[in-house]
């Protein structure tokens, strides 16, 4: 029997179609990055494409990557060299298409990593704001905690969904929290904007110095949740939904990283 296939032109095509990639103005190309096999039947989604997914990727029998974090980005030089050389070596050698999504798939109202976080974390969005709207503001949804949710019991939300240990800046520890602010990613410098929505506590992947003392300020609880793990879940999320629609294979491969 026949392992099911699917055209590599037909799956990009309706990956576009769902993340409509050219209503965003992104520093990195989004869809088909580098070119494989014409026809995909085992799929792998990860958030980066490091070596060691590709390398995972190969040894899985995958002819096709998705990431949200692809090889191309604005400001590069444009030169195979180096790890840049060795990754895209591995991918041709092997004929595996890249698939790559960036603020496209941060941005979706179902697949993507602010949608899915919102899932994970128990939160229903009620507006959007910053640039591209890709900010989000909500309230708690989870009928079990609707009295005294407060920034620890976000905190211990992120740690049980996430598995990881989030920085916290916590200026007001007793605040119950009735709004909650989120970007996944490296998005700490939206931190003033979440504040001017009326947020109470933001989630975002990454803290800079500047954070710890706006929060303290502003009264404003800040949580770094971690850049690779806030940003699991869309990537992951695309992927099975492309596989379900195609009924060929697929695997999420977590390479850990602590950032």
């Amino acid at each position: 029997m026949s392992t099911p296939f699917v055209a590599r032109s037909a799956l990009v095509d309706r990956a576009n179609e769902w993340l409509q990639p050219a209503r965003f103005k992104d520093y990195c190309p989004n869809g088909l990055q580098v070119e494989g096999r014409g026809e995909v039947r085992s799929l792998v989604s990860g958030v980066t494409a490091s070596l060691a997914l590709i390398l995972a990727a190969i040894e899985s029998g995958a002819d096709t990557i998705l990431v949200h974090h692809g090889l191309f980005w604005r400001g590069q030089d444009g030169t195979l060299t180096g790890w840049m050389r060795e990754r895209v070596a591995k991918l041709i050698e092997n004929n595996i298409n890249l698939l790559a999504y960036h603020l496209p798939l941060d941005a979706h109202e179902k697949y993507g990593n602010n949608a899915q976080l919102a899932v994970q974390l128990g939160l229903q969005t009620i507006s959007t704001f910053g640039d591209q709207n890709l900010g989000h503001l909500g309230v708690n949804s989870d009928a079990s905690s609707q009295d005294g949710f407060t920034t620890k019991d976000l905190a211990l939300r992120v740690s049980k969904a996430l598995g990881k240990e989030p920085v916290v800046i916590n200026p007001n520890p007793a605040c119950v929290l009735r709004r909650v602010a989120w970007c996944t990613g490296g998005a700490q410098s939206w931190f003033e904007d979440a504040i001017k929505a009326g947020a109470d506590a933001f989630i975002t992947g990454e803290i800079s110095e500047p954070q710890a003392h706006l929060a303290k300020e502003s009264g404003v609880a800040f949580l770094a949740c971690g850049h690779h793990a806030t940003e699991r879940g869309g990537v992951r999320a695309l992927g099975i939904s492309l596989a379900q629609e195609f009924q060929i294979e697929h695997q999420f491969i977590d390479i850990d990283n602590p950032a």
